[in-house]
Formats: C-alpha cells, structure tokens, sequence
C-alpha cells in the first residue's frame, strides 16, 4: 500500500487501531487499549479536509449522495404514484438491495485489487446513464413499473461496486491517524445532502414545471459532477491478486469470522441496518397515507431526520476516535431502535417530524462509529473487503422492504413500522452482550446455616 497523501505532519498516533474495549482473553489486548486510551487526543472537527486529497473525495461523495438521496427519494414517490401499494414499495427497494447483495462483496474486492479512482468514476458514470433515462421515461410520459425496477437495478449494482472503494480510500488519503475523523466527515457529507436533497426533490416533484421527471435529471446533474471530481483524485498503489475473485471474499469472510470482535460489530450492524433503516422506504406510505399530506411534505421530513444526523455529527467528528467507541455504539444502537418505535406510534405529522430529527441522529452516531471502528481494525489489504461486508447490511436493507411492505398490509403499517425498530434493538442488546457491556449482578450468597437449619443474617 502507497504511502498516505498528507498535506502536513499528522502529528501523534492516536491510536485507532485499539478502538475496541471487549474485556474478554485472546480476542484483544486489554493493556493495549488502555494504553491507547492514555494517549488518546481531541483532534480538530474538520481536520480530514485540511488534507487536499481528502478534500476532493469528500466534495466528490458529497455530490453523490445528494444525486442518490435524491432519487431515493424520487423512487419511492414514482413507485407510490404508479401503485399506491407499500408492496410496491418494498418491491422497488427489494431490487435496488439484491442488486447490493450481489454486487457489493465484488466491490470490496475491486477496492482491494484495482485503482479506486477509476471504479468511483464509472460507478458514478452508470449511476448518471439510470437518472437520466429515468427521468427521460417520466417526461416522455411512457414510465412504466418496470422501468423503475431496472434503474433500481443498475443504481443499486454501481453503488455496492463503489461503495468500499470510496470508504477504505479514506484511510489511504489521511492514514490511520485521521481515520476515524475522516469516516465521521463523510457521515457528515451524507448527512447535509438529506437536508436539502429529500426537500429539493419533493419540491420539484411537486412543481408542475420539473415534476418527477425533472428531478430526476437534477439528480442526474449531481451525480456528473462527482464523476467529473473523481479525475482530480491521486493514483494509489494496487495490490495485484491472481486469486479467483471468489476466493477473495471468501478469504475477506474467514478474515472476519476469525476475529469474534469484528465478527460480532459486522452482525449487529447488518442486522440494525437492514431492519431499522427501512423507515425510510416507507415514509411516504406514512405522510401520504397515513396523515393524508402531500410529496413536499415527505420531503420535509426526510430533512428533519438530516437536521439529527448534521447535529451528532460535527461534535462526533472530533471524537470518534474514543477508545470507548463500543460502549457509545451501543447507546446510538438501544436509540435508534427505539426511536422508530416511536415514530411507528406518532399520532401526528409534527409529532413524527420531532421523533424523525432524534432517529436521524441515532442513524448517523451508530452507522459512524460502526463503519470507523471496522475499518480500523481491519488490515490494509483487507479493508475493502470487510467494508463490504458492512455495506451488505444496506442490501439486506433493500430486500427486508418487501416482507416489511406485505407485513404493513397484512396488519397496518404502524405495526410494521414497530416491528422495523423492534429488532435493532434486540440485535443492539445481543452485541452489548457479547461485548460484555451489560453488567451482570454477582448472585447473592446466604451464610451457612447452623444445626438448627437458620443462618446468621
């Protein structure tokens, strides 16, 4: 692996290596992390972008996720409009994650075997080709469900492909020192765009001049710009395999389950992923639906849920590399769960708005310091891979939406929606557990009884 590309010193190690607190023998070294935790510094907010580089991908991702978070938004309003079934729904992100789920273990692969700045590229390029087309399809009138599947489809394979890529990047670009600082600042990039993206693409949905078809070529826009940025990012060094791509991710597999911290973090975070994080497909069915209002309004509380994330996530930035990060994990983790069970029982529009805020911001702390923590236990030529593996839980978030959406129909979707934060929290609690976060009373011990069978108590 290439030296990192830095444009000053970085200064002390802070040790992100030993991010993990688990007590238990032979699965870390305890006096590591606390010797870790003695050094441990508070690292200025934005230091990542000080690194040119580092500067140039987040710009790059930033531009990216606002075309995504865009037609993310838009399919669900399309699938909606053609439909008005939460099957569909479920259906249109069903494809968009199986697509994920096949592509994404590739993806961590690639990351690890070809030039990152060629696969986030085209990627991008392909992600372009889908919004145009689609948005061509609209404005022509001639959309069709299938349309919306295929482009599901396609968007879904390029985002696993270059998803690793554009995380294990981060740590070539700062180096270990900044890692999690850097992750933490991608999460913040993600973050502001469903600020804006959901409101700007609800906006222009509903306005009769662009309506779906014109923000889908907003999106479109987007999505060239951070291909075009991608030109500007330096070559990194390859590490050229032989190996059967598969044998990679098996390799990248058996990597993982013989580490039982990491095993244990990828588990719970595919498991909160994939359940939890599909309030999101169905929050248009819920503001439409439910509190009868219309697609400016499922804009606005998409916003809301941004307006958390940005909120945790600038305070986060110069802190996620505390080597308590698990325990901190845990209490996003217990949050996020509960509060979509609120959100499933919010009796009104503004009520669920305030619960989205509080969801977001527990989405962003457990999905940062998730994705932070994996990666800085992972070796370098196992990155991608095991960011993938971590990436998989948004596939598997795709394909929970459609049982989600027949369950919403079989029994409402308030009940569907408790159940979507009933399991992360379960999963949460399991991980706090084999963590050995939850603290175990010691049994209570009676004296010994003399001959006449009473105890001295």
């Amino acid at each position: 692996m290439g030296n990192p590309v830095r444009s000053e010193p970085p200064g002390a190690t802070l040790g992100l290596s030993t991010m993990s607190d688990s007590p238990s023998a032979g699965e870390s070294s305890a006096g590591d992390e606390r010797s870790a935790a003695s050094h441990h510094q508070h690292i200025a907010t934005f230091a990542s972008l000080r690194v040119p580089a580092y500067r140039v991908l987040w710009w790059s991702a930033l531009y990216s996720f606002m075309g995504v978070q865009m037609q993310m938004l838009l399919r669900g309003l399309l699938a909606w409009d053609l439909t008005e079934r939460e099957g569909a729904l479920g259906i249109v992100f069903l494809v968009f994650g199986f697509a994920m789920l096949i592509t994404t273990p590739l993806g961590g692969v690639a990351a690890d075997r070809f030039p990152k700045r060629w696969l986030l590229f085209w990627g991008q390029f392909f992600i372009t080709v889908g919004a145009v087309g689609m948005g061509v399809a609209v404005l022509a009138g001639v959309e069709q469900f299938w349309m919306l599947l295929a482009v599901s489809f396609l968007q879904g394979s390029m985002f696993g492909l270059t998803g690793p890529a554009r995380v294990s990047f981060s740590r070539e670009l700062v180096g270990p020192e900044l890692l999690a600082n850097a992750i933490t600042l991608a999460s913040l990039s993600m973050s502001t765009t469903r600020i804006f993206a959901p409101s700007l693409a609800g906006a222009l949905a509903g306005w009769a001049l662009f309506g779906i078809g014109g923000a889908y070529v907003v999106a479109a826009f987007f999505s060239l710009i951070s291909a075009v940025l991608t030109f500007r990012l330096p070559s990194t060094e390859v590490v050229r395999s032989d190996r059967n791509p598969l044998q990679e991710i098996a390799d990248g597999l058996r990597y993982v389950a013989e580490r039982p911290p990491l095993r244990r973090l990828v588990i719970a975070s595919t498991v909160v992923i994939m359940f939890g994080f599909n309030y999101i497909s169905f929050m248009p069915a819920l503001v439409e639906g439910i509190f009868e209002l219309g697609e400016g309004s499922v804009g606005f509380m998409s916003t809301a849920s941004s307006i958390g994330a940005v909120a945790v996530s600038i305070p986060l930035a110069s802190r996620a590399n505390t080597p308590r990060a698990r325990a901190v994990i845990v209490l996003f983790g217990i949050g996020f769960g509960g509060f979509v069970m609120l959100l499933a029982a919010a009796p009104t529009y503004w009520t669920a708005v305030l619960v989205v805020i509080l969801v977001g911001a527990a989405t962003t702390g457990f999905t940062s310091l998730t994705s932070a923590v994996a990666l800085a236990e992972s070796d370098e030529h196992h990155q991608g891979r095991v960011q993938s593996l971590m990436q998989l839980s948004f596939a598997g978030f795709g394909l929970a939406a459609l049982p989600l959406g027949l369950l919403a129909e079989a029994v409402g979707l308030r009940p569907a929606m408790a159940v979507m934060g009933a399991i992360p929290l379960l999963a949460v609690l399991a991980f706090a557990a084999g963590e050995g976060l939850i603290s175990r009373r010691a049994p209570v011990t009676l004296p010994p009884a003399d001959a006449s069978g009473r105890t001295d108590m």
